[in-house]
């Protein structure tokens, strides 16, 4: 099969003047130019502003952003169109690209918790007009979104190189011992956990919390210099238990070589052992787990290391993307990823 030809459509963060947090968007295209794939991106809500009357007309702006999206895709004829959550897309703009351009195959990803109603319904919208439907989490919740013409699967959170450019693991000196940043939401129980840590753990250990109705949120370069000034991280979500399912924070955490916390619930041990990262069930055994390696450093660096190296080479992002490309396409795949049972047509 030839080599694809993928336009990304998502949030390329332009209008935040480079103070915004990279995500999956760009990783995914990033992985396209690492695969030698040709690559164009569309960021579909700095459109949608910079058309808006006034700039916050966006209504209109949404209406003005789906042409030109239908016109890049007339110009440019891709063979995938990616487009991650996207509200301002309309189904109604996805079908005029299909006849722009025939025979394109159009793939919504998701990576936000599938226990909230906001993002249940984002996937559902898109059943019936994408050919293929990725989600951060796995499970059995996945064939609710199958229509007998799409395929529905789960894909990790991916790592670049371009943007995970730390080595934490082979520090000795840092501002923070720990790290968490996060933005507080309803029914938030990463509250009562950090509460309950705080009150357990080592008084020694220096917290870099960030967020949470506690200190001022990092974003952009200021975030990224407080990851790679923390010795460990936190990996814990909104919402636990669901299989396969963090935020992209552990991509941050551990493909930067952070020693990294997460629950024991989401089933993680498929790919990680304990010796690449520190699983924890109750708020008493992560606070003893963290007072316990802030003090035994070589360990630290021992279980960081090799949480990096084996989260860098599972969930590259250049193997994500031809994982995804492979499942559309209905061709067998190239080597034998390691979540690939998680698809669902």
């Amino acid at each position: 099969m030839k080599p694809p030809r993928i336009l990304f459509v998502g949030n390329f963060l332009v209008r935040h003047w480079g103070n915004g947090r990279t995500g999956i968007d760009m990783r995914l295209a990033a992985a396209a130019i690492r695969n030698e794939w040709e690559m164009a991106t569309f960021s579909e809500r700095d459109v949608t502003r910079f058309l808006a009357p006034l700039g916050f007309m966006r209504n209109i702006g949404a209406k003005m952003m789906n042409a030109r999206l239908v016109k890049t895709v007339r110009n440019w004829k891709p063979d995938f169109i990616f487009m991650s959550h996207c509200d301002y897309v309309t189904n109604e703009a996805l079908a005029a690209a299909r006849k722009a351009c025939p025979g394109v195959r159009i793939v919504h990803i998701n990576c936000d918790p599938v226990e909230t109603e906001h993002c249940r319904n984002q996937i559902a919208r898109r059943m019936e007009s994408c050919d293929a439907i990725f989600v951060t989490t796995a499970g059995d919740v996945l064939k609710q979104w199958t229509t007998g013409r799409n395929v529905v699967g789960f894909f990790p959170n991916p790592s670049d190189p371009s943007y995970e450019v730390e080595d934490n693991s082979v520090k000795t000196a840092f501002t923070w011992d720990l790290f968490f940043a996060g933005r507080p939401a309803l029914a938030d129980a990463r509250r009562e956990l950090l509460g309950k840590v705080s009150e357990r753990v080592d008084p020694s250990v220096r917290f870099g919390l960030f967020g949470m109705d506690v200190a001022p949120l990092v974003v952009g370069r200021a975030y990224e210099e407080a990851i790679a000034a923390s010795k460990m991280g936190l990996s814990i979500n909104r919402f636990e238990g669901w299989k396969w399912y963090a935020s992209d924070r552990i991509t941050h955490l551990m493909a930067n070589g952070v020693l990294t916390f997460q629950y024991d619930g989401n089933d993680m041990q498929h790919f990680f052992t304990g010796k690449e990262t520190a699983y924890f069930h109750t708020p008493e055994e992560l606070a003893d787990r963290i007072s316990w390696f802030n003090c035994h450093d070589e360990e630290r660096r021992k279980v960081a290391a090799a949480g990096r190296a084996a989260y860098r080479r599972q969930f590259d992002a250049r193997r994500v993307l031809k994982y995804m490309v492979e499942t559309v396409r209905g061709e067998p795949y190239s080597e034998p990823y390691e979540w690939a049972a998680e698809v669902y047509r």
